[in-house]
C-alpha cells in the first residue's frame, strides 16, 4: 500500500531544522576531525546581513549558501585568546532552501557540503584547496 503524503501540512525546513542537519554533519565526521572543531559555534540566519553581503561582494543576500568568521585553525586559534570571539559557521536557511528548490540535491546534502567547506576554513583551507580536494575525490570516486 502506498503512504500518501498529507501536502497541506508540510511546512519549508526551519531555522531549528537546519541547525539539526547541521549538528548531525558534524557528529558524522571522523572523530579527530570533530575535536579540532569543538569549539565552533553553528549559527542559523535566514539571510546574511547587508554588510556581510556587501563586504563579500554578493550580488544578493541569496548568493551566501554560509560563511565562517574567526580565526582558523591555521591562524593560531586552536586555543582561544581571552576576549576573542569564538570562531562561528553560519548557515542561511533562505539561500539553501532557494539552492535546494532549483537543484536535484537532497536538502541534507546541500547543509553537509556547505558545512564541511566552512569547516574547512576553520582548518585554515582556501575555496581554492577544498576545490581541489573535492575534484581530487571525484576523481577517485
Amino acid at each position: 500500500m502506498t503512504k500518501t503524503i498529507d501536502w497541506g501540512a508540510l511546512t519549508a525546513p526551519s531555522l531549528a531544522d537546519l541547525e539539526a542537519i547541521a549538528h548531525e554533519t558534524l557528529f558524522g565526521l571522523p572523530l579527530s576531525l570533530r575535536e579540532l572543531a569543538d569549539n565552533v559555534v553553528i549559527q542559523i540566519d535566514d539571510f546574511p546581513t547587508e554588510e556581510v553581503v556587501r563586504e563579500l561582494g554578493a550580488e544578493s543576500e541569496f548568493d551566501l549558501l554560509g560563511l565562517f568568521t574567526g580565526i582558523g585553525l591555521a591562524q593560531g586559534a586552536a586555543v582561544a585568546q581571552t576576549g576573542q570571539m569564538p570562531n562561528v559557521i553560519h548557515l542561511y536557511r533562505r539561500p539553501i532552501l532557494d539552492y535546494w528548490a532549483e537543484h536535484e540535491e537532497t536538502l541534507g546534502a546541500i547543509v553537509a557540503h556547505v558545512m564541511i567547506h566552512e569547516i574547512g576554513h576553520h582548518f585554515g583551507l582556501s575555496d581554492e584547496d577544498m576545490e581541489a580536494l573535492e575534484e581530487k575525490a571525484a576523481a577517485e570516486a
